[in-house]
């Protein structure tokens, strides 16, 4: 059993004209997997907060971080990689264009696709759940509470 610590990362379920925004989840091209934009939460900032800097840096695009939708995990058993993220409902702050000539800091992100529910089936991407939560009824989905960060006082 490894004893990499898990990684903490958030994911946007950005949804917009009925089309749920999709990245490429690896680097390599040769991979057609796709997910939610997102990445790993950095220390001190808060997920939203996290969130809101990925979803940029990823896609220029500026969003509004909603309500927690989802808690997903994934590892790797060969190489010990455990993932936990949390998926929240965001709202675009602007266009729904990815700018011209965006390119991710890290160099990973150099896909983007808006998909309808319909079109995602037919898309390699993960969480499983990705779809359901995505297009589920907001008035009717199960929420998730998510107290907000907040400093320890001793």
């Amino acid at each position: 059993m490894s004893k990499r610590p898990i990684r903490c990362a958030v994911r946007a379920l950005i949804v917009h004209e009925d089309r749920l925004l999709l990245v490429n989840a690896w680097k390599d091209a040769r991979y057609d997997l796709m997910c939610a934009p997102g990445g790993g939460a950095e220390p001190g900032s808060s997920l939203p907060q996290n969130l809101a800097r990925e979803v940029y840096e990823e896609t220029g695009l500026r969003v509004r971080v909603g309500a927690p939708a989802l808690v997903n995990e994934f590892h790797d058993p060969r190489s010990g990689y455990h993932q936990m993220e949390v998926f929240f409902h965001c709202t675009l702050m602007g266009s729904a264009q990815v700018p011209e000539g965006w390119v991710d800091p890290e160099s990973i992100v150099s896909r983007h696709h808006w998909v309808t529910k319909d079109e995602l089936a037919s898309v390699n991407h993960k969480p499983d759940s990705l779809g359901a939560v995505a297009f589920a009824d907001h008035n009717t989905a199960v929420p998730i509470t998510y107290d907000p960060l907040e400093a320890i006082v001793s």
